[in-house]
């Protein structure tokens, strides 16, 4: 029995390793990053619920169960169970995400909607023991899931709580994985000189685009769009208002010519889209 055990261990080993290092390459990172060893070591069947596994089309759709743990390392969307459109995120993009924010060892790491923890934990391994990661999840029934499956993560601290709501704690990043009509003044103010907000700019149908800010200085950040992506929407980051004009920013298009957001109430012509205290121009 324990040879059988040892024998279906090693061969999801070997699955988990193929696709930490497929997954990679889908998101245009070398070969042997700190990312594919975190994806090649962290158990995705621990962190989405038991079987049978519910596999996702790209717009949320069953499109097959399974209860074999081979089949989660793919680069597939996984139900996590309850609302409707909650899942595990596509490992490819969340892999650009990560190499986008660039973790260093020691460094303080915000998680807002972090779901039952299996990006938080690449995140704890990126950052190591001495680095801190505080997830944030307003859905209990995750929350509660996450703080048992980050259990082994001394570094990592679960809030049940909405990630939309501050004070935050200064830190050195933020990857918010549900989507916001606009960058809020609680994750821009947590971010240190040189810090890295990505967040789904999107209104409430969470159709938009990945973002990027980078704090340059005190009032301005560099802004880099990395491509289309679809999330749910970030409860206390859907006003309806933000929504309508990020909506008809999009129609206008040219948001890859947008180069930084300034923190103030005077924007230039060139200016995209703005908000309350701040605007994003070229």
């Amino acid at each position: 029995m324990a040879e059988l055990e040892q024998s279906e261990a090693e061969r999801l080993q070997v699955r988990r390793t193929d696709y930490a290092r497929q997954i990679c390459a889908a998101a245009g990172i070398p070969p042997g990053s700190e990312i594919e060893a975190a994806l090649a070591t962290i158990p995705r069947e621990n962190y989405v619920g038991p079987p049978p596994w519910r596999i996702l089309s790209g717009r949320g759709r069953l499109r097959t169960t399974s209860e074999d743990p081979a089949v989660l390392y793919q680069d597939v969307l996984i139900s996590l169970g309850g609302e409707p459109g909650l899942n595990n995120g596509q490992p490819s993009l969340h892999a650009v995400c990560l190499a986008a924010l660039d973790l260093k060892r020691g460094e303080r790491v915000v998680h807002v909607g972090a779901g039952t923890g299996y990006y938080t934990a690449a995140m704890a391994m990126l950052v190591g023991e001495a680095g801190v990661v505080d997830a944030w999840e307003i859905e209990p029934d995750l929350a509660e899931r996450a703080k048992a499956n980050l259990a082994e993560f001394s570094q990592v601290e679960v809030h049940a709580s909405s990630g939309a709501v501050g004070p935050l704690p200064e830190c050195d990043a933020i990857y918010v994985n549900a989507a916001a009509a606009e960058p809020l003044t609680v994750w821009l103010d947590a971010l240190k000189p040189g810090g890295g907000l990505l967040f789904p700019l999107a209104a409430a149908d969470g159709t938009g685009e990945m973002l990027m800010l980078t704090r340059k200085t005190g009032t301005e950040y560099a802004v880099n769009f990395l491509g289309p992506v679809q999330f749910v929407p970030c409860l206390g980051a859907q006003d309806e208002h933000a929504g309508r004009a990020l909506q008809a920013a999009y129609r206008r298009g040219n948001w890859r010519e947008v180069r930084r957001l300034v923190r103030d109430d005077t924007p230039d012509e060139s200016c995209w889209l703005s908000g309350d205290g701040w605007w994003m121009g070229g």
